[in-house]
């Protein structure tokens, strides 16, 4: 039987929100015999891990991640993840707008933007491909003004490009606003359940990594 490498489908909202994570970056150090050290990026994108096992409260829960699990059969098949700190284009607390993030500039031709995430300011500042944005949520404007969503542009929510209907003039600003998923898998191949170590208060560990879908 054929499974496809991911699914859409968004692990249990409730388990999620009470996970712990996050990004994890590869830094390699090499020190010299100065004294002074050599540090290099080993990957341009973080990845983030968790453990959703932190978000497991019940025995209910429990019941639904294993069903989770057995669907996605392991560490076979990605799925969406929704990070329980950072899951929206805006600042932490506040309401998404469609111009939380710039995504372009037009030239007059190209039509097609990625969704991304950046963070920090200048020339520090990093840009995270958004590739899962939420059904529903992104928000798009061109020169401050907010497009119309089905008329004006349409979003891909399996890979996180939007398409405008009218390619942008040179020099106008493209800026967006969503909520978005992680794609994730889980990070191991068998989950151990044990009922009576639950009840008694151990938590078991349910690791999950970032993929590239």
């Amino acid at each position: 039987m054929a499974i496809e490498a991911f699914s859409e489908e968004r692990f249990p909202l409730r388990v999620s929100f009470g996970t712990s994570g996050g990004p994890e970056r590869r830094t390699e150090i090499v020190r010299l015999s100065t004294g002074y050290e050599h540090r290099n990026q080993r990957h341009r994108h973080s990845a983030r891990r968790y453990d959703a096992g932190s978000g497991v409260r019940s025995l209910a829960d429990l019941a639904a991640v294993l069903d989770f699990f057995e669907a996605r059969r392991g560490k076979l098949t990605g799925f969406r993840f929704r990070d329980p700190l950072d899951w929206r284009s805006s600042n932490y607390g506040q309401a998404v707008t469609p111009f939380d993030q710039m995504i372009g500039i037009g030239d007059g031709a190209t039509a097609v933007f990625p969704l991304l995430k950046i963070y920090g300011d200048g020339d520090a500042a990093y840009s995270r491909p958004i590739e899962k944005p939420a059904p529903g949520t992104v928000r798009i404007a061109v020169d401050g003004t907010e497009l119309a969503a089905g008329a004006d542009f349409s979003v891909d929510t399996a890979s996180g490009g939007v398409t405008l209907t009218v390619p942008p003039g040179v020099g106008l600003s493209i800026t967006a606003g969503f909520e978005f998923d992680v794609p994730v898998r889980f990070d191991m191949d068998q989950l151990v359940v044990n009922v009576a170590a639950f009840e008694a208060g151990d938590i078991p560990s349910i690791p999950l990594i970032e993929v590239r879908p």
